[in-house]
């Protein structure tokens, strides 16, 4: 229990200290004009209260992951404390800080075209392609998932008829000017998925969960034994830090009045969400006869969340958990194909203000995602975690030439990624969906990639150095 109280107090102070660090390091100030007021066109383009902002930030990045993923990496034990807690404030809340503030600072630009402006054109093509398939993917996942649960709630009306109905609402929500539905609905799940991680946190000291928290301890205690590195660093990906949240900042990065609204709406829905990671991995570890061991039979991570809501939380829990099961990936699904169309109007150049030019970009990815609800790409999607922290590291690696190339502090933004950088690259080499090597070759060659990308950024920001000083 004294670990999770520490790590809980540990992200608070986080939000705190480090993201006022992260802050001043990049250099806000309220003298520079936000994409909402300069390029204000009604659609996507519209201020918002931060309180607002931050809710739909924290609902798009979150969905399930924080949930699902904490749940699954809980079967480490106390470790998935500590990766929630280092990897949230010292890297994922960097990453969605500087992914979010750095489309506000190109007019909103999507993750693609941010890349592409510090890490080169080719890595921009890359991203362009790379960010909108995971994207596709995410929605059509979360078109999936949702329509089985409510087909075993209302078998009258097949999974088929409740992916048309949830891909009706995708096409509505993805066309729509931000604030007239994402904007009035949005903050109302954020607050219920915030409601939600709060009353279990409260309801594991009520009834007596919390005092059987295990505490921290530096042997694996996953019953199948599963190495803790790389694979908790993947598995724990939106509770830490995850690529699809870079992909989802430039939606709240063109409706931010100032640019101090920054910290409270990227760095902070991060924070957020790591509490709700660590509430549900504590929760999972505690909830079921035998700990970590009782934990992996009870199920799958969906089967867990509405056991422990419905048990802890009663009739308002089982609610919640249907709320968080069905609404929470829905909501999740249609921002992952509104920030695909963006991805593809900014590649294209093309004004997004009038709807039949939204639906020109909207409809093709509409009709491959609806392609994709017929396949089965189980098999596809196991890579997703993988691609996504992969799309993190990329992004990080962004941030940190940016701040290289504007003499600021590179460190909290290389440091993270080279880290990263060990960890996407061992793991797909040793993982069973990967090239399913021996770590007597995954984990040196991890070390060599992370060593080596250090020293081609650091030789492009000694460059970028240089190049300050001639001109001064």
């Amino acid at each position: 229990m004294i670990t999770f109280i520490v790590s809980l107090l540990a992200l608070i102070g986080g939000y705190f200290v480090y993201g006022t660090i992260v802050e001043r390091i990049f250099g806000v100030s309220d003298a520079n004009e936000t994409p909402a007021k300069r390029l204000a066109d009604g659609v996507d383009y519209v201020e918002m209260d931060w309180k607002q902002a931050f809710l739909i930030q924290f609902l798009n990045i979150a969905g399930l992951g924080p949930i699902f993923g904490a749940v699954a990496g809980a079967l480490w034990g106390p470790a998935a404390f500590m990766w929630i807690v280092f990897g949230c404030i010292f890297a994922g809340a960097t990453h969605d800080y500087l992914a979010g503030m750095l489309s506000v600072r190109h007019d909103g630009a999507t993750i693609a075209e941010v890349v592409g402006e510090y890490l080169g054109e080719g890595a921009r093509k890359i991203m362009i392609v790379f960010s909108v398939v995971l994207l596709i993917l995410v929605g059509v996942v979360f078109v999936n998932g949702p329509a089985g649960i409510l087909n075993s709630l209302v078998p009258t009306v097949s999974t088929l008829k409740w992916v048309a109905i949830i891909m009706a609402y995708y096409i509505v929500a993805t066309l729509v000017p931000v604030d007239k539905l994402i904007g009035k609905i949005y903050p109302l799940f954020g607050a219920a998925l915030i409601f939600m991680g709060i009353g279990i946190a409260i309801m594991m000291f009520v009834k007596g969960y919390a005092a059987d928290i295990p505490e921290l301890t530096f042997s694996n205690i996953h019953p199948k034994g599963t190495a803790i590195y790389p694979f908790l660093f993947i598995t724990i990906a939106c509770g830490a830090i995850s690529g699809f949240h870079a992909t989802q900042a430039p939606l709240m990065a063109r409706c931010l009045k100032n640019e101090k609204e920054g910290r409270r709406v990227f760095y902070g829905s991060m924070i957020a969400e790591g509490i709700i990671a660590l509430i549900w991995a504590a929760a999972a570890m505690t909830f079921f006869d035998g700990g970590v061991e009782g934990l992996a039979v009870a199920g799958p991570a969906g089967v867990v969340v509405n056991t422990i809501s419905s048990s802890m939380l009663g009739k308002v829990g089982g609610f919640l958990a249907l709320l968080g099961v069905v609404a929470c990936p829905i909501t999740s699904g249609d921002t992952a194909f509104r920030s695909a169309r963006l991805a593809l109007a900014d590649a294209a150049k093309f004004n997004q203000g009038p709807i039949k030019n939204r639906l020109i970009v909207a409809i093709p990815l509409f009709a491959v995602g609806i392609g994709l609800c017929f396949i089965d790409f189980g098999i596809i999607w196991r890579y997703f975690a993988w691609s996504n922290q992969t799309l993190a590291t990329i992004a990080l690696w962004a941030g940190a030439v940016y701040l290289a190339q504007n003499a600021k502090l590179h460190w909290i933004a290389s440091i993270p990624a080279t880290f990263m950088t060990a960890v996407v690259t061992t793991y797909i080499i040793i993982a069973p969906e990967g090239l399913k090597m021996s770590t007597a070759i995954g984990y040196p060659a991890g070390i060599i990639a992370a060593v080596v990308s250090m020293g081609l950024f650091l030789k492009k920001a000694r460059e970028a150095s240089a190049a300050q000083g001639a001109k001064a």
